[in-house]
């Protein structure tokens, strides 16, 4: 009878349809190369962005990075690109795919210095430009591949819902955008942004 419960109880747990709640991806590696990448190019040393693009798009991915706290300030949404112009992409809404060609509407990882601030005809109306600091995003900027907000994303979590595609652009919510851009405003020296998947 023992037996019987005990298998029974397995059971219930293997098979419970139950979501369990995966614990969050440990960035400390992440963290101490944006750190040391900053100090070595004088870039700010306060914080940086971190975008994981593996997270689902319906969830929080678009991380602020606080180097003196060493904690995680603030997170939401960002879209990824669709990278549908020269091939298929059947999962466009729910995997980022990668490439620096010209009109692929895909993103691009790597590390990016945070530019000029800029009028945007989305969102509150500001981007600011991000140039590509490696080989895999070096073209950023004439793919006008920029930091900008979007009516269409939302503010909080959507999950299972996908946020919206972009050509590449990391958009954000309008009014996540105006917390970044409040920090950005004042920042003396350039800021880190640093895509990855």
């Amino acid at each position: 009878m023992k037996h019987f419960f005990l298998f029974l109880f397995l059971g219930f747990i293997c098979c419970n349809n139950t979501k369990v709640e995966l614990p969050a991806k440990n960035y400390t590696a992440n963290n101490e190369e944006a750190l040391r990448y900053c100090k070595d190019n004088d870039f700010n040393e306060d914080y940086y962005f971190l975008l994981d693009l593996s997270i689902h798009p319906g969830k929080n991915r678009f991380f602020i990075y606080d180097f003196k706290q060493k904690k995680i300030s603030d997170k939401n949404l960002v879209t990824h690109g669709s990278c549908d112009k020269f091939e298929e992409n059947p999962d466009q809404w729910e995997k980022a795919k990668f490439s620096s060609k010209t009109d692929s509407h895909c993103s691009m990882k790597g590390k990016y210095k945070i530019g000029k601030r800029d009028y945007s005809s989305w969102g509150i109306n500001v981007k600011y430009w991000l140039h590509g600091l490696e080989k895999s995003n070096a073209n950023a900027v004439d793919r006008v591949v920029v930091l900008h907000s979007w009516n269409a994303v939302s503010n909080e979590e959507i999950y299972p819902k996908v946020s919206p595609l972009s050509w590449g652009c990391p958009a954000v919510s309008n009014e996540f955008m105006r917390k970044l851009d409040a920090k950005l405003k004042v920042t003396k020296k350039p800021v880190l942004l640093w895509i990855i998947e």
